[in-house]
């Protein structure tokens, strides 16, 4: 197996740019299949009408939780192997992946439980309507069976992630896409299941995910992390560093659920469409953060290794290039979105009052998308420092201070239309961006990074 100083530390050090956009390439194509198997399981279960929308728009908040704090624990371990790579410290970084399966065992048990024993109850108290509760139920029970395949798959690409191996992850969570996308019409419509059938083609595909990453990190050793699982002794100091990073991450995507909980709390008062129509609009959005998402999760490892490597040339560098890059895709994808808003809604959906909504939504918040563009990277770009808290605070600012607040008190007590909640979500993203911006900066200059010695360039 080749040795730590001729592994992807060397060739990313070399050349930041090249290595940003070899990780951050396979993360967008991997993203993209998954959000387009999204936009298809939708239009399939747009296709049993509008109210089994509204059934699995609620939930979705749940959902998001899982993968959120799941993503979240699993940035931590993936700072953390970037961190001990670039240090050139293998038997460490081996260490973090092993800690890794076993934070993974934990939390798939704890998700798969807790959705059988109180899902219901948590679909109820999300203001799901009475005449719904039984076929959003029917989609979630299906799903809480699966759970664990769902943590293991994103557990086993942080690992991965971590050493900067992004194309396996990509080819596996694509072909397990695919497989949802095909089993989709024959679980729905042939077997007549319904929304159901919609949950099991899910748990299915992640069923497989879940058999090939194990077949080929335990029985191929394909990573270059090795798991001695027999061997395992829990170690109270590196356990500290994944949860300082993966807490605080957790927690922020525990946030953004309830964001999204809140949002179909206070939608629903408007009526069943308008949560339907912020449901497919927001798919539209998360089509033009791929990039974003990419090239964010891409920061994470290489500034981990770069500031392990003692290199602050090449963070700044790295940061600076990411940054720029992202608010140019935004930009971009945010007038195109602008422009053929009216024609992305008709693929959802037939009704015109949700069509309608939809592309109100997105001629408002399109413009946010470059904010967007340099939040969500600076929140990431500090986790790969090993700084976790400033996710949470840009999260909470976001979410907890402005959005859910401002758009309960425009609808519930100013009585305003929908469009007042599309302002709120305007307003939070501005000040994450701003919180973000300032917070990096404090974050470069305590680790050493802008002040670095001036014998160092910041070119490659």
């Amino acid at each position: 197996m080749r040795p730590v100083d001729n592994s992807r530390l060397t060739q990313f050090l070399d050349d930041p740019a090249r290595a940003l956009w070899t990780l951050a390439l396979p993360i967008m194509v991997g993203m993209g299949i998954h959000m387009a198997y999204t936009i298809v399981d939708l239009a399939f279960i747009g296709r049993l009408g509008g109210d089994s929308i509204t059934a699995v728009a609620f939930n979705m908040p749940l959902y998001f939780m899982v993968i959120g704090l799941t993503m979240g624990l699993g940035s931590g371990i993936t700072a953390a192997i970037a961190q001990a790579i670039g240090a050139r410290d293998k038997q460490r970084a081996d260490n973090c992946a092993e800690h890794g399966v076993v934070i993974g065992l934990v939390v798939a048990l704890v998700f798969m439980l807790g959705g059988l024993l109180f899902g219901r109850t948590l679909l109820s108290l999300l203001g799901t309507p009475d005449e719904l509760l039984d076929e959003a139920w029917s989609y979630l029970h299906v799903l809480c069976w699966g759970m664990g395949f769902v943590v293991f798959s994103i557990t086993f690409r942080s690992i991965l992630a971590g050493e900067g191996d992004m194309k396996l992850p990509m080819l596996i969570a694509g072909f397990g896409t695919l497989l949802n996308i095909a089993l989709d019409p024959l679980f729905i419509f042939v077997l007549d299941l319904g929304v159901r059938g919609a949950a099991m083609a899910t748990v299915t595909s992640q069923a497989t995910i879940f058999l090939i990453f194990v077949y080929m990190l335990f029985v191929r050793e394909h990573a270059y992390v090795r798991f001695q699982l027999r061997d395992f002794q829990l170690s109270p100091a590196l356990l500290g560093k994944i949860l300082r990073i993966g807490v605080p991450a957790s927690l922020a995507m525990l946030i953004m659920a309830f964001g999204q909980a809140s949002l179909n709390w206070v939608l629903i008062h408007y009526s069943p469409e308008t949560v339907a129509a912020y449901q497919i609009a927001g798919r539209l959005d998360m089509l033009v953060f791929l990039p974003v998402m990419g090239i964010a999760n891409g920061l994470v490892t290489l500034v981990g290794m770069f500031h392990g490597a003692q290199r602050p040339d090449r963070v700044r560098y790295i940061i600076r290039y990411g940054l720029t890059r992202t608010a140019l895709i935004t930009a971009v994808g945010g007038a195109l979105i602008y422009l053929t808003a009216p024609w992305l809604a008709t693929i959802f959906t037939s009704d015109a009052e949700i069509r309608t909504l939809a592309v109100g939504y997105l001629r408002i918040i399109c413009f946010t998308y470059p904010l967007v563009a340099l939040a969500m990277p600076s929140g990431r770009i500090m986790q790969g420092l090993g700084w976790g808290t400033p996710m949470l605070v840009i999260t909470s600012t976001r979410v907890l201070l402005v959005a859910a607040p401002l758009a309960a008190f425009f609808t519930l007590v100013l009585d305003r239309p929908v469009e007042w909640v599309w302002y709120a979500l305007v307003l939070s993203t501005l000040m994450a961006a701003i919180v973000g911006l300032l917070w990096m900066r404090v974050a470069l200059r305590r680790t050493c990074v802008i002040s670095a010695p001036p014998g160092r360039v910041d070119k490659p």
